[in-house]
């Protein structure tokens, strides 16, 4: 049986410039296929424009208000919104509100900065 808790977690900074909390993935139990990490990002912050050519992934919020970007969309998006992103997709969030913004990522397969490619700012 894997189980994880979010708080015996430690933070690190991913190729995208959030704080995350890799929960359940790969490396550390016996889960093998995707990841489930939590991310924060301060008031005023954003994650840098990125896409994964080979990764599904959906965001969803747990605190917070923000302004997410898929390609040319644009959508405001708060507590209890899931966001799907295709593979290939470029994207990018920013926390508009006044508190951090706390959202999952779960990711197939599972998160790797090598199926990260950075790309122009969308916001």
């Amino acid at each position: 049986m894997n189980i994880a808790n979010r708080d015996a977690v430690t933070a690190f900074i991913t190729k995208d410039t959030s704080v995350i909390r890799e929960i359940l993935a790969p490396k550390g139990s016996d889960i093998s296929r995707q990841s489930l990490a939590e991310a924060t990002l301060p008031p005023g912050a954003s994650t840098v424009a990125h896409s994964h050519p080979d990764t599904e992934e959906i965001y969803y919020i747990l605190v917070g208000d923000g302004l997410m970007a898929i390609e040319a969309e644009r959508r405001a998006v708060g507590r209890g919104d899931a966001v799907g992103i295709l593979p290939g997709q470029m994207h990018q969030i920013r926390n508009t509100g006044s508190a951090d913004l706390v959202f999952l990522c779960c990711c197939v397969p599972a998160y790797s900065d090598a199926d990260t490619v950075m790309c122009a700012p969308l916001l």
